[in-house]
């Protein structure tokens, strides 16, 4: 365990050890991150990689605008540069304000983050400890039992957490011995939130009763994410097997018949790799029941955040959203079109058509005779026929001249569709939405 005095000197020898990539602190301004960027700031070793500070704005308190401009003036008296970016936090998918937050907070990062940049952050000791409970409580295997990682990809750059082994009281000693002005955020005195319960009520009595929890608590983490580690090789190795690159869709029974250290973080990685959130337990082993559907059965689990779909097979996830409503007719002569799905529909190369179509959305009974072929088809047989999922049928674009249906989206073309997109130059793109 680090001793009291030992910040700076923990902080040099992570930098010894980690000696590539210019810096940036994940600023919020609070004890934390403000004992590590002060103590980065006055190490040359951190100042000659470009140290810098991002802080968040997450809008949801009156006063977070005054707090983004300490973070500026904080890191001023520094001579470190402090970008603050406004958060977008989407409270609608049902994962709770938090976690919304977090996500939000994370996504600014992941944009904002510079090539090979490692984005510090001043998670101790005591925060992987409540972060390993909180994930024992929610039923997790080794991956969440391991705790944060000292080091992840985030974006182009990294996330990198060099205070894992650090108690927070180092921290609010440094603070103390430097006088430094901090942000008290009041949603961290709010019990009523899982982690401040954890932190405020519940690690006091652990203290208590066992000096030595969180040297415990985060060895126990250690060889979970040395399990955890040594699992991955095997369900990366599945998950590339498993996955289609053109739909970025799973194999169901393949997935299925993976043994269970497997079959779940392999679901977690996939569903965390495009923004989405894992199962709980229950909703995994829903999942997996409906994984052998029958042929024409369209079973879609929901939770929070995320839809998966059992189709021919596979598995799909997207984000869980409400159905939007069809608008009117929607002239395009190739320009990008936004659908109501959040799709669009573009030509490429970009060009324009010389006549304009009309986009309609399926109502029932239309019919299309594709370039080729010599008979008239029902559209209802060609979506069955053909590889659009069933969740996207409905917002699919159906491309009309005058009366005449000319064109379904860029799947299935008639022979005046081929004409008009010839003499163009270009095709049609359709980016379904979900």
């Amino acid at each position: 365990m680090a001793n009291r005095t030992s910040l700076s000197d923990t902080l040099q020898q992570a930098l010894r050890e980690h000696p590539e990539g210019p810096l940036c602190v994940a600023f919020s301004g609070g004890p934390d991150s403000s004992a590590l960027l002060h103590a980065l700031a006055h190490l040359p070793a951190a100042r000659t990689r470009g140290l810098r500070a991002i802080h968040v704005d997450h809008g949801l308190h009156a006063q977070s605008a005054r707090w983004a401009a300490h973070c500026r003036a904080f890191s001023a008296t520094l001579g470190l540069a402090c970008e603050v970016y406004v958060a977008k936090v989407d409270r609608s998918g049902g994962i709770g304000l938090e976690a919304a937050a977090r996500h939000a907070r994370y996504a600014i990062f992941a944009e904002h983050v510079h090539a090979h940049e490692r984005l510090v952050f001043g998670h101790h000791q005591d925060d992987q400890a409540e972060t390993v409970l909180l994930k024992l409580l929610r039923g997790a295997g080794p991956e969440g039992l391991g705790g944060m990682r000292v080091e992840r990809p985030l974006g182009p750059g990294l996330a990198w957490r060099p205070l894992l082994d650090v108690p927070r009281q180092v921290l609010r000693d440094y603070i103390e011995a430097h006088d430094l002005p901090c942000i008290h955020d009041p949603s961290n005195d709010d019990r009523q939130l899982a982690r401040n319960h954890l932190r405020h009520e519940v690690m006091p009595l652990l203290r208590a009763h066992w000096p030595q929890a969180m040297i415990s608590i985060t060895h126990s983490a250690m060889l979970c994410r040395m399990a955890a580690d040594t699992l991955q090789q095997d369900w990366l190795a599945a998950f590339e097997n498993l996955r289609d690159d053109a739909s970025n869709s799973l194999d169901a029974r393949g997935w299925l018949a993976l043994p269970s250290a497997l079959r779940d973080p392999l679901l977690a990685h996939w569903l965390h790799a495009q923004g989405l959130s894992a199962p709980t337990t229950a909703q995994r082993q829903q999942l997996e029941r409906q994984c052998t559907a029958q042929e024409g059965q369209l079973p879609r689990i929901q939770w929070p955040g995320t839809e998966v779909h059992v189709w021919r097979n596979r598995l799909w996830a997207m984000a869980l959203r409400s159905q939007p409503s069809s608008p009117g007719a929607l002239s395009w002569q190739g320009e990008e079109l936004r659908l109501p799905d959040g799709g669009s529909l573009t030509l490429e190369p970009v060009s324009r058509l010389a006549v304009a179509l009309e986009v309609r959305w399926r109502s029932g009974g239309e019919r299309i005779k594709p370039a080729g072929d010599r008979h008239t088809r029902e559209l209802r047989a060609l979506f069955q026929s053909g590889a659009i999922p069933p969740w996207q049928r409905d917002f699919c674009p159906l491309l009309y001249e005058g009366d005449q249906l000319v064109a379904v989206a860029d799947h299935w073309l008639s022979a005046r569709a081929e004409t008009i997109f010839r003499e163009a130059g270009a095709r049609p793109h359709w980016r379904p939405g979900r």
